[in-house]
């Protein structure tokens, strides 16, 4: 990756449906030297997907909720795997400690954020911990950017 890389990136975290054209005449370069350069930046796996920034309050989902999840070490993994297939769950992360999770989730209000915990963590073989916080006010956002 090199400077021209950079800023390519930079244009497309802010706009992904910015035209090679417009990301050209930003740059000072070819169209097809663009064109190249995000093609190269996807084969070499720096772009994983192009995709839309959803404001969750617009589909009903006001509640954004962070969980901190302690798992006995020898189930993490599937518990991981169950819990990233359920629909509130927007990410998920094991912690280098191996034994937590960190688990953001969007649900409409309390009560689902209740119902969600109630079924899936809350007094269940291999979770000995949960912690939860909920989103007061989103001060900056992740829109674009490296996967953390």
């Amino acid at each position: 990756m090199n400077t021209l890389d950079t800023r390519i990136l930079g244009l497309l975290i802010k706009n992904g449906r910015i035209s090679y054209a417009e990301i050209a005449r930003a740059l000072g370069v070819s169209r097809a030297h663009v064109r190249e350069r995000v093609q190269m930046l996807i084969d070499d796996g720096v772009i994983e997907q192009f995709t839309a920034v959803i404001n969750p309050e617009k589909l009903g989902k006001a509640v954004s909720a962070f969980f901190d999840v302690k798992v006995s070490p020898q189930a993490i993994e599937p518990v991981a795997r169950e819990l990233s297939q359920q629909a509130e769950v927007v990410s998920l992360y094991i912690m280098n400690d191996m034994k937590s999770l960190h688990i953001h989730t969007l649900t409409e209000n309390t009560d689902a954020l209740e119902r969600f915990a109630s079924r899936l963590l809350f007094g269940r073989e291999h979770i000995t911990a949960v912690d939860c916080k909920t989103l007061v006010s989103r001060l900056k956002h992740r829109r674009g950017g490296p996967r953390l």
